[in-house]
């Protein structure tokens, strides 16, 4: 069954509706914790989609997703594969499960957003997946993979396709990422190191991937 709350999830014209939502999504005051602009990507229609987990300070003043440290990470994953930032950023949908930047945690570093802002921002990345349908997601970090399926560690998931079927009946796969944050130490030492790179070499060998690279989406 169709989520009733994801309005125009399946309309005849899916780059019009996107665009449409994402001026919705750039007037969305749900949060009173968050701090906004609320931030989304190049509206494009396409079949790979990544989810990331929330914007920075930095996101928010450029309006762009992972524009900063973690991006210069997670770009140069991709560019290694490739697809540079420019080629990534005009060809792929970059979503996330909260669109504000959440405010800084009193221990050091963001804070993680908490459930009900989890749920409150939800509506927006189920929107773009159910107009995109893409047949590649890409959920960048715990938080964004445990949106879509069992996560308790890292270790579990990222280095291995997953199946993913939509309550309408459509399906992709799932290829988890570690988040590309400078804090975390995951990615960067086995078995962490050696999963990202099988996590890579599965996004390669995509079909979706391989049709972007080859101009042919």
């Amino acid at each position: 069954m169709s989520d009733p709350s994801l309005p125009n999830a399946s309309p005849a014209h899916p780059q019009a509706a996107l665009d449409q939502l994402h001026s919705d999504l750039e007037a969305c005051q749900r949060c009173p914790k968050m701090l906004g602009p609320p931030v989304h990507s190049v509206s494009v229609v396409s079949p790979i989609m990544l989810i990331g987990q929330a914007p920075g300070t930095r996101e928010i003043e450029q309006k762009r997703p992972f524009c900063w440290t973690a991006g210069k990470t997670l770009f140069g994953w991709f560019a290694s594969i490739g697809l540079d930032e420019q080629a990534f950023r005009s060809q792929v949908l970059m979503s996330a499960v909260c669109r504000c930047f959440p405010g800084k945690n009193p221990k050091g570093g963001d804070r993680v957003p908490d459930g009900d802002e989890v749920d409150r921002c939800a509506s927006w990345w189920r929107t773009e997946m159910a107009l995109l349908r893409p047949r590649l997601i890409l959920p960048v970090g715990k938080l964004a993979i445990s949106q879509l399926m069992d996560c308790k560690r890292l270790n579990d998931v990222v280095g291995q396709q997953w199946s993913y079927r939509s309550e309408d009946g459509w399906e992709a796969d799932i290829v988890p990422l570690p988040h590309s944050s400078g804090a975390s130490t995951w990615f960067k030492m086995d078995p962490g190191k050696d999963l990202l790179a099988r996590a890579l070499e599965l996004i390669a060998a995509h079909p979706c991937w391989q049709a972007l690279l080859s101009g042919k989406r």
